[in-house]
């Protein structure tokens, strides 16, 4: 699904970050959202590649890639955390300065990312969310309702892990089937995938682990952040699905302005939550001419020794 990308394990300091890469041209790094992996990003990965330098990554936690004990506190699954990861497997692939988008939850450790490694990231886009400081503070029956697994999956340890496994794959189809269109629209392989991940009790576990760090650590650095006026200062662009969550009870542009100071783009697309998978076409387009528009050179960057293809 990922025709003429190496497939490559990077060691982090945290974790082994499933990678795959492929194409010339100004490195771009894709993070996905959950429940999904690097697959999430199938359907035009391989026509950004004809321009870009395309790394996609399965996030720690998700996917194939390791998932670590996420610790008392469960630091071990903040954006920070996982967004160190990704600076690292950057490195390795020699990419010092690149440009990144993210969906869902990568778009989560995106915007730690930006904060935290300002020199890092030239270019952003941000798809279908709305900063967790801004949810976690100003919480509605609308999103508390169609967002109710934020709040069922940071119950302790493991009364949402023994829910959700008890019947995986009914509970993964129950929560991506949220519009009329129901599953049609992914590819039956790469939904085959997901739920061959979601069947692992210790993938359930780190996404759990995920959300609650969210509901803790990331929520606490978010607010001295925003206490202390930090943006995210590099050009950004945001994507967002027209009748998704995001589209229907907030209004976007409105929100992130208090969290970006140099937004270059704002649209909302004909779709729901999941992008990639249900407008790719129109994705792909706002990408490409986004990141097209970048000041980084074109190159390939020299990967490190030591990675396991």
């Amino acid at each position: 699904m990922f025709e003429g990308f190496t497939r490559t394990e990077i060691q982090t300091s945290g974790a082994r970050i499933v990678t795959v890469r492929g194409g010339e041209g100004p490195p771009l790094l894709l993070m996905h959202g959950n429940p999904f992996s690097h697959l999430s990003w199938h359907k035009f990965a391989p026509k950004l590649a004809a321009e870009f330098t395309v790394v996609a990554t399965d996030l720690r936690g998700y996917g194939d890639s390791e998932k670590p004990a996420g610790g008392a506190d469960h630091s071990g699954y903040s954006f920070r955390a996982m967004a160190q990861d990704q600076i690292e497997v950057m490195t390795a692939l020699g990419h010092e300065r690149f440009y990144a988008a993210g969906h869902d939850r990568g778009a989560r450790v995106l915007h730690r990312m930006c904060l935290d490694h300002p020199a890092k990231v030239a270019r952003a886009a941000i798809l279908d969310i709305i900063p967790q400081h801004h949810l976690l503070n100003n919480v509605t029956r609308a999103w508390g309702t169609f967002s109710w697994h934020w709040f069922f999956m940071i119950q302790p340890y493991d009364f949402p892990e023994r829910l959700m496994s008890a019947d995986p794959d009914y509970f993964i189809e129950k929560k991506l089937a949220k519009t009329e269109q129901g599953l049609s629209f992914f590819d039956p392989r790469a939904l085959a995938e997901y739920k061959r991940h979601f069947r692992n009790p210790a993938t359930v576990h780190a996404m759990c682990e995920d959300y609650r760090a969210t509901h803790g650590v990331d929520l606490d650095m978010d607010t001295k952040d925003f206490e202390a006026g930090r943006k995210i200062d590099c050009p950004l662009l945001l994507l967002w699905g027209a009748t998704g969550g995001v589209g229907r009870n907030h209004k976007a542009l409105e929100i992130w302005r208090r969290y970006a100071s140099d937004i270059r783009g704002a649209k909302a697309l004909p779709c729901g939550h999941y992008l990639s998978e249900e407008a790719p076409e129109e994705t792909y387009k706002e990408l490409r001419e986004f990141f097209a528009a970048g000041e980084l050179s074109g190159h390939s960057g020299t990967p490190r020794p030591g990675m396991k293809n």
